[in-house]
């Protein structure tokens, strides 16, 4: 009986580690706010579900987030361009006060600056807005045009860790921590998919 018991605890614990929660339903924008610059004349919704996929056009410039601030965790998404590549980012640590250009940790996904991060907010050691860890990774970790890329960002305290398609593309750690989820429209269009917490 002892041995059952403890057979049954542990897959329990690995069931637990295998806990997810997901962030984006793939059939509307339930649990998602969104904020866009107010001198827009961009009539075109900026932010659609449909078929489980969120799309953002790119115009006009703003960015979707959760309704809910989150602390430790491992955002696991899949995102592709729908156009040519342009600019955008991934949002982490979001902090109150909705704005064009937030305060937060932002993934940078233009192409020049793929993998480098944005942050609003203060980063050990880091003097400036833009870092890269650097060597973190040589090369382009981005996929062709039309595949969905695969991308971990592990947030737990203040250290933070950008994964894409399985490579480290940056690491650093933020004052900041919890915060707010989000995705930037920039300029260009793209879409993400299955994205959840674990």
């Amino acid at each position: 009986m002892k041995r059952i018991l403890i057979a049954l605890a542990f897959v329990a614990l690995l069931a637990g580690c295998g806990r997810k929660e997901v962030l984006f339903n793939g059939k509307d924008l339930d649990g998602w706010v969104f904020f866009t610059r107010e001198d827009s004349t961009v009539t075109a919704p900026t932010f659609t579900a449909s078929d489980g996929v969120l799309h953002i056009s790119g115009e006009p410039f703003g960015y979707i987030r959760t309704e809910r601030k989150y602390s430790d965790y491992t955002l696991c998404l899949e995102w592709r361009w729908a156009g040519p590549r342009a600019d955008s980012g991934i949002f982490n640590r979001l902090q109150d006060e909705d704005k064009v250009w937030p305060d937060g940790v932002q993934l940078q996904m233009r192409e020049k600056d793929f993998g480098y991060l944005f942050s609003a907010l203060p980063l050990e050691g880091i003097e400036g807005p833009f870092y890269r860890k650097a060597p973190v990774y040589e090369g382009d970790p981005e996929l062709e045009d039309g595949s969905w890329n695969k991308t971990e960002i592990t947030c737990k305290g203040g250290h933070m860790t950008f994964k894409v398609n399985g490579v480290l593309v940056n690491e650093a750690v933020c004052e900041a921590t919890e915060g707010y989820i989000g995705f930037q429209s920039e300029g260009g269009a793209l879409e993400f998919r299955k994205i959840y917490l674990k």
